[in-house]
């Protein structure tokens, strides 16, 4: 969708009859497809391919040579047995940036299974950091690894391209969700690695900087994060706590996060004392980071995701923006709304 955004030529291939799992994935439903389909298929023409067929594989075939990349996501080997593995389609186009996205890659004991979000976000670890500290593990609200996998994949591709221009020779990108999500875990697999440390769950705070979470308002929620000491004199400053910015336990962010219990149950009753919208105007002009937590409407409300403008993204991209949300032409008669490339 990315590179379709970007004004690339996608042609996605589909499975005759059915179609895409995803677009029975509702309700809701626009028309006959789900939301969730139409969410992360902008931009793409669709066909529909019986590539165990040998007419069919001869169609793909036909498709590479004129194309710059190609785009697969089946478990590993299985195009091969159709004579459409990376090696066969090397032979008839070999400037092709052919790019595997499989659950847990190419190779080793995981190989065969097949990969979705929820499955791979357990096996990478993400759900057991993800959750409050004393509850159970939890999914994040999108399939943030599959997103993430999507966007290495469309850097390893841009990559690859820039490659191929340079050599005229193409490559074979290995992308899969379990190394992608492994990848994103950034300071926390850091920790284990050099240190042995074991992560947990943390709710809304951070492991390793405080104060850096949710506080619980009169009627709602603020996330306030101090990433410096003078941030944390700032916010005590804010909340009117002069003594808290002077005691000796708070004087450094270590020492913040060793007295964390104390420092929060301080803060987490201070921010009881007003409503969401007062905190708000007290923060503002701070220079301490700060923010509500919105739901939808107030998301697409929001007066720094409004106001109007075209947008022109190469070739075959060109759509209205309003702030963060775009409408699209949907069928022949209708349209739908979704968010915008950012």
């Amino acid at each position: 969708m990315n590179l379709g955004d970007l004004g690339a030529e996608v042609i996605k291939v589909e499975r005759p009859g059915a179609g895409d799992d995803t677009r029975a994935w509702g309700p809701p439903f626009a028309g006959t497809e789900s939301v969730y389909f139409l969410s992360v298929n902008r931009n793409k023409k669709s066909i529909a391919i019986n590539m165990k067929d040998s007419r069919g594989a001869r169609l793909i075939r036909e498709l590479a040579a004129v194309s710059d990349v190609l785009v697969e996501n089946y478990v590993p080997g299985k195009l091969a047995e159709m004579g459409l593995g990376y090696e066969d389609i090397k032979k008839i186009a070999p400037h092709i940036v052919y790019c595997s996205i499989t659950g847990y890659g190419q190779t080793g004991p995981m190989a065969q299974r097949g990969g979705y979000d929820s499955v791979a976000a357990a096996v990478s670890g993400l759900m057991h950091i993800t959750g409050h500290e004393d509850g159970e593990p939890v999914r994040p609200g999108v399939a943030m690894t599959d997103l993430a996998t999507g966007l290495y994949t469309y850097g390893a591709i841009m990559a690859g391209l820039l490659q191929r221009y340079k050599t005229g020779k193409g490559l074979h990108i290995d992308c899969n969700l379990l190394s992608s999500q492994v990848a994103c875990l950034t300071h926390v697999a850091a920790n284990y690695l050099n240190c042995k440390i074991e992560a947990k769950r943390w709710g809304t705070a951070h492991g390793t900087i405080v104060p850096y979470q949710a506080f619980k308002t009169k009627d709602g929620y603020i996330v306030v994060g101090a990433g410096n000491d003078q941030q944390f004199v700032t916010v005590c400053k804010i909340l009117n706590l002069p003594e808290v910015s002077k005691d000796s336990r708070y004087k450094t962010n270590t020492l913040r996060v060793q007295n964390r219990k104390e420092l929060i149950d301080t803060l987490s009753a201070r921010f009881s004392e007003k409503a969401t919208i007062e905190w708000l105007q007290l923060f503002e002009g701070s220079g301490v980071p700060y923010g509500p937590i919105n739901n939808m409407q107030q998301v697409f409300s929001d007066p720094q995701e409004s106001g109007s403008f075209e947008t022109q993204l190469g070739a075959g991209a060109s759509y209205s923006v309003r702030g963060m949300e775009t409408v699209l032409p949907y069928r022949e008669d209708g349209r739908i709304r979704a968010v915008a490339f950012p």
